[in-house]
């Protein structure tokens, strides 16, 4: 574990002042020397926003183990997206016009004039909830053609991706309402995207969707970019949460 050392903490102190007289002076400083210092600044941001969200991860799990989800042995790659593993910065967005983005990995598209609807993520405070977050979209009036939530796969996903591959997605899903979801995982590779769709249950049980690369031609060596659709259909006045996220991937078994 991380322990910083009395000349660390030293040096920490040191910094927080220096940062502490830039903001009191910025008003004061010239424009290069206030550009040089945002620079640096920005810098900062980045690496101490990770700090923090990881902490929260960590902080903000149920008392069990957050880790714990349902891999195989076999399973050469597992994931819980950003949305349902740790706090995020910004924590939902509200009259959500298309292309929004709720975090680095989820954006929401439709084609509806009228932005009534959210996206947020939520606290899971169930003792059977795994994941310490949710995501909840709320739609009010939709009276456009298309809905559906956009979830980017991160790059370790597409090392050693092949068609031998099966794709498992767990969802825990709850409908206020009725209402028909679908799961479309997109593989792009080259010019071409290849598309598997499945039917998602929607009855806040744990369900597990199997996409079977096997049936679809893809091109292994050229694949750059993987992402999931939740696609619903006619959500209008629907309250819809999802309590978990998780894939894995393993091998098909060769007979």
């Amino acid at each position: 574990m991380f322990k910083p050392s009395w000349l660390t903490r030293f040096a920490l102190v040191k910094a927080k002042g220096f940062w502490k007289r830039t903001s009191h002076n910025a008003d004061q400083v010239t424009m290069s020397d206030l550009a040089a210092a945002r620079h640096r600044a920005k810098d900062l941001q980045s690496i101490l926003a990770d700090v923090i969200f990881k902490a929260d991860y960590r902080l903000a799990r149920p008392q069990y183990d957050n880790e714990v989800f349902y891999k195989p042995p076999d399973a050469d790659w597992s994931w819980r997206p950003e949305l349902w593993s740790g706090q995020l910065r910004q924590k939902g967005l509200v009259g959500v016009g298309s292309s929004s983005k709720l975090g680095n990995e989820v954006s929401l598209f439709h084609d509806c004039e009228a932005n009534e609807m959210t996206l947020r993520q939520i606290r899971n405070y169930r003792e059977k909830d795994l994941a310490p977050f949710g995501m909840q979209l709320e739609v009010y009036e939709f009276s456009g053609s298309f809905l559906s939530v956009a979830l980017d796969f991160p790059p370790k996903a597409i090392a050693g991706l092949n068609s031998r591959h099966i794709v498992h997605m767990e969802t825990v899903i709850e409908c206020e309402k009725p209402l028909e979801i679908f799961g479309r995982l997109n593989i792009r590779h080259g010019p071409n995207v290849e598309q598997i769709v499945r039917a998602l249950p929607t009855d806040g049980k744990s369900q597990i969707i199997e996409f079977d690369l096997g049936y679809v031609n893809l091109i292994e060596k050229r694949v750059e970019h993987i992402w999931l659709d939740l696609i619903f259909e006619e959500p209008s006045m629907n309250d819809v949460i999802l309590r978990d996220v998780t894939f894995h991937r393993r091998p098909r078994a060769e007979f």
